[in-house]
Formats: structure tokens, C-alpha cells, sequence
């Protein structure tokens, strides 16, 4: 087994909640050592974290690069959890101070940004990774595979949603820091509901299909009353011949986690459900549909091989996040070593940039 490498975090401090995912998720395989972090922009609340966790602890991101740079033990790598508005500031001071980059989505606020911090990780030659957690679940990487590889055919039509219904109500109000700073300008950006889930979808369906897609068509909805920034989204895109709708929406009762892909083309369907992660349905034209599971027959070894738990075991949202993290560690060790960086599927800047490219599209489509 490689050494763990050693990692910092900037955000994730006492009443968050993605920073604990993140957490989890870096330990799960055993490939990262968390030993510092500026949990919060409240030094006292990072002091607490920090000593909750065990870890070296900083008042100030700022703080925490200099003086890990200056470490012969500091960090060699930082996840960044804050608010979306934060994401460009950080990236860049830890970027500059000559450390590799795992950073939650999106990655910035706005397009501008996100072209320059690609600049930054070009200049750096460090490496940069964004956590579109989705994309490491095995069966997504079958249907990608598929798709590729011929299964369905052209691709005609797509259809990807998520949905949830955590913030039906203003739950802003209560003070509720996951609602507070996601119905916030100055925190999440121009977007709510497009940039926390919409985004999402949006990298699922390019992820999967390959392919680029163009807002043709766009509507962002605000349908709790008072509420500042969208809680619903519907798009259209189109992408050569082939056509997709995106659906978004945090308000929709009954629906907790419901991210769905369908992808349709000239021979056949695949579809798969983020709250069933490890089946896919592949329903062939004219013939009965066929479900696949993470480890059953017809799954591409080398999908089959990224299960840590035998066949018919589930695996789900931690494990996904988790293969993000793994391979992020495989491209830093082999930066390190001087090495050609392996092959990999995880995300990076250009997924970044294309999110922000989305998202400034449909305000622009939309009229906003």
C-alpha cells in the first residue's frame, strides 16, 4: 500500500455538512492522512474542529498555506468544502503555494473565474480535481461505457432530473446553514437550485453520453415565496441531432435524492436511478428489458473490478465519492513521482468550466 498522502481542508468545521462527507470519503480507501484544515471563517469554530478532529488548526486559509508550505510534514494536498463564492479564492492561494487541489462543486461563481483558475492549474502543473461524486458509481461508468461502445446507438434523446424536497419550505429562515448560505447571492453565486443540484444532472448527462450540449431553451423558477434565488429549473439542450431536457428541483415533495439519467438512442435505452446506484436498466428495441447490476453478468470487468464489496452488497454515495478521491490520489502520486498521470475519469477544471458555462447559458437563455 502507497503511503496516505497528507491532506488539509478549508471549510467542513462544526455545522456543516459536506465537509464530514468529505472526510469520510478521503479515509474510506485508505489513500489520505487529514492533518490540517481552517474548518471555518469563525476562528473559534475551526480552533474546535480542528481539536475534535486531532489535526493542526488555522484561523485563516491564508494562514494555513503559508505555514503548511513552510512544513517539511505540512500538507501535500487540500479539500476545499466552503460556499461556492469562496471556491476561486482559496483554490488559487493553495494552487500558488504549490499544493494539489480536490474542490467541491461548483467550482466557482462564475464563468470569468473559472477560465482563470484553469489558468492557474495550467501554470501550477499541479493537480486539480472536482468532486461530481455521481460519476464514480460503477454503474454509471457501465452506462458511459455502453453508450461509447455502441450499445444503443446514436444518441436521439436524453432525459436526466434531480429532484428533492428539503427546502419546500423556507427553511432558510431557521437558520439552517446548508439553506442559509445555498439561498444566499453572496455565498452560492448567481444560481440556487441550478448550481447545487442542476450542475449535477448536467455533468451526469455529458459524462455519460460524451457529447456537449447547447441550452436551446431555458426557465429558472423561484416558487417558495420570499426565497431569492431559484428553486426550480427546466432546460432544454440539444447537442448535434440529439436533444436532452434537465430538471431541477429542490421543492419537489416525496422526492429526497432523486437524480435519474436516461439516455435513448437509435437501438435501444439505458436508465439509471442514483437511489438504486447499483442496477441499470438496458431495455434493447424490440426486445425485453434487461437489468444489470454493479457486479453481474455483462458488466465490464474493470467496472465489476471497482467494487470494494462482493455482488448483490450494496454500494452508494460514499463509495462513489470515495473512487473520486482514489483516483485523485492516483494522478498526485504520479505528479509527484514524475510520472505521466494514469488514465483516469475523474473530473477536473474543464468540468468546472463547462459547469459554469452551463449555468451562464441558461441565465442567459432564461433572461435573467
Amino acid at each position: 500500500m502507497a503511503r496516505r498522502i497528507r491532506l488539509g481542508m478549508v471549510g467542513g468545521g462544526e455545522g456543516a455538512f459536506i465537509g464530514g462527507v468529505h472526510r469520510m470519503v478521503a479515509r474510506l480507501d485508505d489513500r489520505f492522512e487529514l492533518v490540517a484544515g481552517a474548518f471555518s471563517s469563525s476562528a473559534e469554530n475551526s480552533a474546535r474542529t480542528a481539536e475534535a478532529l486531532g489535526v493542526r488548526g488555522y484561523a485563516t486559509y491564508a494562514e494555513m498555506a503559508a505555514a503548511e508550505a513552510a512544513r517539511s510534514d505540512g500538507i501535500e494536498a487540500v479539500s476545499v468544502v466552503t460556499p461556492n463564492a469562496t471556491h476561486f479564492a482559496v483554490a488559487s492561494t493553495f494552487l500558488d503555494a504549490g499544493f494539489d487541489v480536490i474542490c467541491d462543486k461548483p467550482v466557482t461563481t462564475t464563468l470569468a473565474d473559472a477560465t482563470a483558475l484553469a489558468e492557474k492549474v495550467a501554470a501550477s502543473g499541479r493537480v486539480f480535481v472536482l468532486t461530481h461524486n455521481y460519476s464514480g458509481t460503477p454503474i454509471v461508468r457501465q452506462m458511459r461505457a455502453m453508450v461509447a461502445g455502441g450499445a444503443i446507438g446514436a444518441v436521439r434523446y436524453a432525459e436526466t432530473r434531480y429532484l428533492q424536497d428539503w427546502m419546500a419550505t423556507k427553511i432558510e429562515d431557521s437558520g439552517l446553514k446548508q439553506a442559509v448560505w445555498r439561498s444566499d447571492p453572496k455565498q452560492s453565486g448567481p444560481v440556487g437550485a441550478l448550481g447545487d443540484i442542476g450542475t449535477h444532472a448536467h455533468h451526469l448527462l455529458r459524462f455519460v453520453t460524451g457529447a456537449e450540449w447547447a441550452v436551446e431553451s431555458a426557465a429558472l423558477h423561484t416558487l417558495v415565496p420570499g426565497r431569492v434565488l431559484d428553486d426550480t429549473a427546466t432546460v432544454m439542450l440539444s447537442s448535434g441531432a440529439a436533444r436532452a431536457v434537465l430538471t431541477c428541483s429542490q421543492v419537489a415533495v416525496g422526492h429526497e435524492n432523486d437524480l435519474v439519467l436516461a439516455v435513448y438512442g437509435e437501438t435501444g435505452g439505458l436508465t439509471w436511478r442514483q437511489e438504486e446506484p447499483n442496477t441499470l436498466i438496458h431495455a434493447p428495441l424490440g426486445e425485453p428489458p434487461r437489468r444489470l447490476t454493479r457486479a453481474g453478468h455483462g458488466i465490464a470487468p474493470e467496472v465489476a473490478a471497482m467494487g470494494r464489496i462482493p455482488a448483490g452488497h450494496p454500494e452508494g454515495y460514499l463509495e462513489a465519492f470515495a473512487t473520486i478521491y482514489s483516483e485523485a490520489a492516483d494522478l498526485i502520486e504520479a505528479r509527484r513521482e514524475g510520472k505521466a498521470l494514469p488514465d483516469r475519469l475523474v473530473p477536473g477544471i474543464e468540468d468546472g468550466i463547462a459547469g459554469m458555462a452551463f449555468i451562464e447559458d441558461v441565465l442567459r437563455v432564461a433572461g435573467r
